[in-house]
């Protein structure tokens, strides 16, 4: 899932950020509600993460202003407030969930596994084409008989093409999708990428499944 992650202390922003990476989530993390503001109407993000105490904008108010603007992904919000009154308001302000911190990261990765499920954009733990078969909790790849585990990178472009099967996917749409915001990738990065996805689609005989359109981008497809 693409994840926006507000946390305005670097020390509790850091070590949530990679729990999310390492299970295969793309993150863009910040500290200030008003890049939070901006990245909301510039972004379609599968699940919003948001520290309830900001300075400047809060968290409540970033969940408002996001359903404002008609977008119904999930929101979990962190807080270390934990009156009645408090979750009752951060629940009106449009969020689904709340954590109170300090924050459990396997208690947040089980929410977040909770909320993606709410997403309009799941389609289960397993994503299929023809006989291929991605699990997105174990980040392995299987066809037939055999089955092989994707780093956490090969993984994310693996889910990408999968959502967006038959289809061209450029070189910019696909480092836009898997290089979080405020990261810049090599020049020759997703080259590289596609090099290795290729080499782990051959351990199950789909290596040709992966398509170079040149001049255009690369398409996942069935072949024989």
């Amino acid at each position: 899932m693409l994840i926006l992650l507000v946390e305005d202390d670097p020390a509790q922003l850091e070590p949530l950020q990679v729990a999310l990476s390492q299970v295969g989530h793309i993150v863009d993390a910040v500290e200030e509600g008003e890049t939070a503001l901006w990245l909301i109407k510039e972004k379609d993000y599968d699940l919003l993460i948001l520290d309830w105490m900001l300075p400047k904008v809060s968290g409540v108010d970033i969940c408002r202003q996001y359903r404002n603007l008609g977008n119904a992904a999930p929101v979990l919000m962190l807080t270390a407030k934990d009156t009645t009154a408090d979750k009752v308001g951060g629940l009106d302000a449009g969020a689904d969930d709340y954590i109170v911190k300090p924050v459990d990261v396997l208690e947040l990765l089980a929410r977040v596994r909770a909320l993606g499920r709410r997403s309009p954009l799941w389609k289960g733990d397993t994503l299929t084409l023809g006989d291929l078969r991605l699990y997105l909790t174990s980040l392995s790849l299987e066809r037939g008989t055999a089955e092989i585990q994707l780093s956490v990178r090969e993984f994310q472009l693996m889910e990408y093409l999968m959502r967006h099967p038959q289809q061209v996917l450029s070189r910019d749409q696909i480092e836009q999708a898997l290089w979080s915001w405020g990261s810049e990738p090599e020049s020759n990065a997703v080259t590289t990428l596609v090099r290795r996805l290729r080499q782990r689609l051959a351990a199950v005989g789909a290596k040709d499944w992966l398509e170079t359109v040149y001049g255009m981008g690369y398409r996942l497809d069935i072949r024989d």
